[in-house]
């Protein structure tokens, strides 16, 4: 399965300059070079060096990892911080991978926008600078520091613990927001800034619904952050998932999303530690092998993968493939 995608992507993905898909920006590049790092590609191998290079190129002097006309500075330097991370043995990108982590810290919403902690925004990343904070982009941002090897306790990470918590239906010491406990669930959305945001709409009461991958995101960056398995926050979470486990759609927003959600449930997993995920009814799911069945069942003749459903860029093989890797890296028994 993976040696077919990586097949697909050398020989009708990539382009003559390292890019994958570059129409969007950097950002697919990124996760396809990830998912191949991830499956066991060769930091050397001469077609992941020329992508390589490709994000190289696109290192702005501010330290960002981002085409000049970007929209989306911190989710394109986050990608790109993880996968030169993981190519980074020889030490050849730490510079880089510095003052790219530099950059996209300065990017949080904290006290140098004129946040508190008290403020909804605090801790959050959005896409840019003074971008409005999402759920999204803060769990690229955790991710990202995780993958560099930055502790639990450090402060941007757990500065985004604070904006992760009140992006929770759950009403805690933690969560300050409006939305707190108009639903209850223990599931995540998309922000609960400048007045909340859920993709997978709103309830009569004004309740923002929670949703598969963004609880997921919210799990794995709370495990990142520290927080312990007998945490309400966690226990709640875990509850939603068991509720609602599914392979077959992005709980709450059906077939939108979905191979971001496989990718994001497989390291959500993985990080909780649980070979056996057990659902709401008492039924122990392998996942890994599972996932392992539902992405072999869903991948095109051609090797790779893409979703039916075109919304948040899944139309493109590239993209989609490079999550679909990613997801089967954490697959492993």
């Amino acid at each position: 399965m993976v040696d077919r995608s990586v097949e697909y992507l050398w020989q009708r993905g990539q382009a003559d300059d390292g890019s994958f898909s570059s129409a969007v920006g950097i950002g697919p590049t990124g996760v396809v070079v990830s998912g191949l790092l991830s499956s066991g590609v060769a930091p050397h191998d001469p077609l992941v060096v020329k992508s390589l290079n490709y994000l190289e190129a696109n290192v702005q002097p501010d330290g960002g990892i981002y085409r000049v006309d970007s929209s989306h500075k911190n989710y394109d330097t986050c990608i790109a911080m993880v996968a030169l991370a993981q190519a980074n043995q020889d030490g050849k990108y730490q510079a880089i991978i510095d003052r790219a982590e530099r950059f996209v810290k300065g990017l949080q919403w904290d006290e140098g926008e004129g946040k508190d902690p008290s403020d909804l925004f605090y801790g959050g990343a959005g896409y840019g600078s003074h971008s409005r904070p999402d759920l999204s982009n803060t769990a690229y941002l955790i991710d990202a520091l995780h993958t560099l090897g930055n502790p639990e306790n450090d402060e941007a990470i757990q500065k985004a613990l604070s904006f992760v918590s009140r992006c929770q239906n759950l009403e805690s010491p933690a969560n300050n927001s409006e939305f707190a406990a108009k639903i209850d669930d223990g599931g995540f959305y998309y922000t609960v800034a400048d007045g909340g945001e859920s993709k997978a709409g709103n309830e009569p009461n004004g309740g923002l619904r929670s949703y598969g991958s963004m609880t997921y995101a919210g799990l794995k960056s709370m495990i990142y952050a520290g927080v312990g398995a007998e945490d309400p926050r966690v226990e709640a979470a875990v509850a939603f998932l068991r509720k609602h486990y599914s392979l077959d759609d992005n709980p709450g927003v059906g077939q939108q999303g979905l191979f971001y959600y496989y990718q994001t449930m497989a390291k959500a997993l993985d990080a909780f530690g649980e070979a056996k995920f057990a659902d709401a009814g008492g039924t122990e799911h392998d996942w890994k092998a599972e996932l392992l069945d539902k992405l072999g069942e869903l991948q095109q003749p051609d090797g790779s993968w893409v979703n039916p459903n075109t919304r948040w860029m899944e139309g493109d093989p590239n993209l989609v493939s490079g999550y679909a890797l990613l997801a089967l890296a954490h697959c492993k028994p």
